[in-house]
């Protein structure tokens, strides 16, 4: 017989909150950086897909036959693909696995294996448990999985004050935050019933540059650089959280400043630059103008992908008070570095 369904199929989403949410009935796990995947098993047949609805089987091989020694025949699974480098989390190393030769795809899986953390459970056999609550989904995850080096289930705890140190602690093996979930509700596709809490942490970083907005003498973002150990300033990302008026001002503000000769307060050059090409980029050209690094602002931000931010980040305020060779990489750095095989050991 067929799954109880097929894809595609929207996974279960949460809402973002500022503090973990506390009393009877929550459920707390550590919120993975990785690809958000459903598995779909049918004997031999293993599919895997994205958030989006897209298949990612194809690029993971490994993962696929790690699932088939870890999982029943027949079952729908949802959970994270992972990337586990030296120091945690390699959320760049898992991007390096979409790549469209087979040829490169199968080696590397050899290189840079992926693992597949799971955290719900929607099917097993005949019978669809979507609608049965998240304590029982759980159990049953917990007693279908045959965990392995490639493949386990989350941790999960219905203690608060362990949710908040998860929070802490974790953040150093790279995990993004903590999940909140209702051990009482179904899992609802495409709704967000769950809560997400995301570090959210704040760097001094130097102005570099700024991009021109859609609208004429306007600031569309501001581009964010820090300095690393030999003193060279490298892009680390951007901000645009500006309403019309305050970019109109921004422009009018840094206008004069680019015309400063670069030779005479240099900037983005001798390391990473905003135009720099890279496979985020997808060959476009991004034009901006070059400032002298004299400005300094804080933001928030949410991800680091290697050493730049991954999102773009929000403006807090200028920072005139600050040099900017003071604003380094040093002050990224995640606090209490954390082994994942400690987390993988955790009672589930």
């Amino acid at each position: 017989m067929p799954l109880p369904f097929a894809p595609p199929l929207e996974p279960m989403l949460a809402e973002a909150a500022d503090d973990i949410p506390q009393g009877p009935g929550w459920r707390y796990e550590p919120k993975w950086d990785g690809f958000r995947a459903l598995v779909f098993r049918d004997g031999e047949s293993v599919e895997l897909q994205s958030r989006s609805g897209q298949p990612l089987a194809r690029y993971f091989p490994e993962v696929v036959q790690a699932l088939k020694e870890a999982l029943p025949e027949r079952i729908i699974v949802d959970g994270e693909i992972i990337r586990v480098g030296e120091k945690g989390l390699d959320f760049d190393g898992l991007q390096l696995r979409l790549h469209p030769a087979a040829s490169r795809v199968n080696r590397l899986a050899q290189e840079i294996p992926a693992s597949f953390v799971a955290f719900d459970l929607l099917a097993v056999g005949d019978d669809d448990w979507r609608e049965r609550p998240g304590l029982l989904r759980r159990e049953e995850l917990l007693r279908c999985v045959r965990e392995s080096e490639r493949v386990f289930v989350t941790p999960q705890t219905s203690d608060p004050s362990v949710a908040k140190a998860w929070f802490e602690d974790f953040e150093g093996a790279g995990c993004d935050g903590v999940m909140a979930r209702r051990e009482e509700l179904p899992y609802s596709s495409g709704k967000r019933v769950m809560v997400k809490v995301k570090h959210r942490r704040t760097a001094d970083c130097v102005v570099g540059g700024f991009r021109e907005g859609k609208t004429k003498g306007s600031v569309g973002a501001l581009l964010l650089g820090l300095y690393d150990d030999a003193g060279v300033l490298h892009h680390v990302g951007h901000t645009s959280s500006f309403t019309a008026k305050e970019k109109k001002a921004l422009f009018e503000r840094l206008s004069p400043l680019a015309e400063v000769a670069p030779a005479e307060a240099p900037s983005f050059g001798e390391g990473r630059t905003p135009g720099a090409p890279s496979r985020w980029s997808s060959g476009k050209e991004q034009p901006w103008t070059r400032l002298p690094p004299t400005l300094v602002c804080e933001v928030y931000f949410d991800y680091l992908q290697g050493d730049r931010f991954r999102h773009g980040a929000t403006f807090i305020r200028w920072r005139e008070d600050k040099p900017p060779t003071a604003c380094t990489y040093g002050q990224l750095l995640p606090p209490n570095p954390f082994s994942l095989d400690a987390i993988r050991a955790l009672p589930r």
